[in-house]
């Protein structure tokens, strides 16, 4: 069964870590991504670019489009990446996601991955 691990983390914390612990970070990201490949369980995943540059599309009852720059809600922690994991079950996936080192220094949300109608 597919899941979809939603990193969440506070963006403000990367400009004031330090060169050597952002490198330490992101190698903990790369040995974590390799481990999940090397499972065989990771089918994808990516980092995001800060929520400052995502765009927000509504559109009202009446028809009208609203585009929006910025994070959709000032919080403390903002959507970072994500990884997608084929694993048997639930507990699986909560072993994996406890695993991933944002669980260390943010939020990691784990979701199924429904089934999509197939196009006819």
């Amino acid at each position: 069964m597919e899941y979809i691990f939603l990193l969440h983390n506070d963006e403000s914390r990367w400009p004031k870590m330090t060169e050597e612990e952002q490198n330490r970070e992101m190698g903990a990201y790369m040995a974590y991504r390799k481990a999940l490949h090397e499972a065989g369980v990771l089918t994808g995943g990516n980092r995001l670019e800060s929520a400052t540059t995502s765009t927000r599309v509504r559109v009202t009852s009446d028809g009208k489009r609203s585009v929006l720059d910025g994070p959709y809600a000032e919080t403390k922690e903002q959507l970072g990446g994500y990884f997608i994991v084929d694993v048997p079950d639930l507990d699986s996936a909560i072993t994996w996601a406890a695993r991933c080192p944002c669980a260390n220094t943010g939020t990691v949300e784990v979701r199924p991955v429904g089934a999509v109608p197939a196009l006819t």
